[in-house]
């Protein structure tokens, strides 16, 4: 017997795909000079709704504000086989364990604002990436 929580609740096929990714928070209610940096990190895989973001949370006392959307995340990234950078303003789904030293985590980041040409080379890629070679 299958319930609810049994079903698979994604929205958007994801792939696999080892892209870098220059990410930036942005925040109007914090006055840290870290909310002015810009990190590098990686996705793991994208969908058509968002990626999987691999990187640094400079500041454990932001998590709180990342998971209720006072912090959101500005992401830019280079497809494979593109030449054109994807901007795009995300929100934090959810937030896997935070390594203490590095501060490295995982972080489902959905797209809250992202224009419909770099939507359309999304979904391209996606389609490409799973077709047989």
């Amino acid at each position: 017997m299958s319930s609810f929580f049994d079903q698979d609740r994604r929205e958007y096929v994801r792939v696999r795909a080892d892209i870098p990714v220059r990410y930036k928070f942005l925040a109007k209610h914090i006055q840290d000079p870290k909310i002015e940096d810009i990190y590098q990190g990686v996705t793991n895989n994208i969908s058509g709704g968002g990626i999987l973001l691999c990187g640094v949370v400079p500041d454990i006392g932001w998590l709180s504000d990342l998971l209720m959307q006072r912090i959101v995340i500005g992401v830019n990234f280079v497809l494979p086989g593109d030449q054109e950078v994807i901007k795009a303003l995300t929100r934090v789904s959810w937030i896997d364990a935070m390594d203490e030293n590095s501060k490295k985590c995982q972080m489902g980041l959905k797209f809250k604002e992202v224009t419909s040409l770099d939507r359309d080379k999304i979904f391209k890629f996606i389609i490409r990436s799973q077709l047989p070679s």
